[in-house]
């Protein structure tokens, strides 16, 4: 169906696109069984102290202001972030911010983190009975004088509410943001949300995602500090505001962070130096240009426990998370492995 209707959709700009897909989730009228498939106990994993019944997560990014995070559980997801959230409401950048590069399979986006606020995002989450699991992805206000102190302020907010909570110092698009994965301020960073969760006795999962623009160097800094302040996972990655010489598109100069098929091999070369790092400490969720069982398993070899995808959701549609599945059922019985467990980091 999604192949029929695709040029339609895709003859809107990308973010009425997006709209209407949202305003769509909302009729919620997709039966939950569509998207199951057989033998999908291979994939489920325990991690995080959740019982994850796939490993095929929905990045932040989509549902923005957690209008549809159940809706987008029903379609076969493993799991759902919502955000990024920010302290106050959110406009944006300036539109167009949002372009596809249809001839690269990807996306470049510079959104800017709209969204509707903690407060409004933390009634509705509290207000819905999530279907499964569902975490928060934080993040500091664009104008703010202290980024630091909007992640605290995020952190306090969706501590009982949320299955995790993602630190987001990976974005392009928020002015200083990454200067967080400088050692010394990320240590001063997660001290402070320590102490919080400390302070509150609330044991949430504690996540960092990561930009794919770090240099080699930063990796085991990184993985030191996330080590001694007990980060619960790390994502990798975020989307890329270089590595654009082998774009075709017409839009491949836009500025924002380019996802999807480009950062595929990048991200996955990342996961494979972080795993190697962090020797099993420390589980890695998989992210960039993932939209098939085999780029799938491709960051499961190379060491990701669970995986994002966004921008292979908007090119394959409302299936893209049961075909992966069908795929990677299909790999593991083919490679005579009995859980997808079992298959993480083993081409290390």
């Amino acid at each position: 169906m999604f192949s029929i209707i695709k040029p339609f959709i895709f003859n809107f700009d990308p973010e009425t696109a997006h709209d209407l897909a949202i305003n769509a989730l909302k009729f919620n009228y997709l039966p939950k069984k569509m998207f199951d498939v057989e033998d999908e106990d291979m994939l489920s994993i325990d991690l995080l102290g959740k019982h994850f019944p796939n490993p095929i997560g929905l990045a932040a990014g989509f549902d923005k202001s957690a209008e549809v995070y159940n809706s987008l559980l029903k379609l076969g997801f493993g799991f759902v972030e919502v955000g990024t959230v920010t302290p106050l409401k959110q406009l944006g950048a300036p539109k167009p911010r949002i372009f596809r590069l249809e001839e690269d399979g990807a996306l470049i986006n510079r959104l800017g983190f709209n969204n509707d606020g903690i407060e409004v995002i933390k009634n509705r989450i509290s207000e819905k009975k999530n279907i499964g699991i569902v975490g928060v992805n934080i993040g500091p206000n664009k104008n703010t004088k202290n980024q630091k102190a909007d992640f605290c302020l995020g952190l306090k907010s969706f501590l009982s509410i949320a299955d995790y909570i993602t630190i987001n110092i990976s974005s392009p698009n928020t002015k200083g943001l990454r200067d967080f994965h400088d050692h010394k301020k990320l240590n001063e960073l997660l001290i402070s949300l320590n102490k919080i969760k400390n302070e509150k006795k609330i044991k949430v999962p504690l996540l960092l995602k990561i930009s794919p623009d770090i240099r080699d160097e930063d990796i085991s800094q990184i993985s030191s500090v996330a080590l001694k302040n007990d980060i619960s996972a790390i994502i990798l990655t975020n989307t890329t505001n270089i590595n654009r010489g082998k774009l075709i598109s017409k839009f491949s100069t836009e500025e924002g962070g380019l996802s999807g098929i480009p950062l595929q091999d990048i991200s996955t070369e990342l996961i494979k130096k972080f795993y190697k790092e962090l020797n099993s400490n420390i589980p890695i969720i998989g992210v960039g240009g993932i939209d098939s069982g085999k780029s799938a398993y491709d960051k499961i070899c190379a060491g990701a426990s669970l995986l994002q995808l966004y921008t292979g959701f908007i090119y394959k549609g409302p299936t893209v998370a049961k075909d992966i599945k069908k795929d990677l059922i299909q790999i593991l019985k083919t490679e005579g492995i009995k859980n997808i467990k079992d298959a993480i980091g083993s081409r290390i």
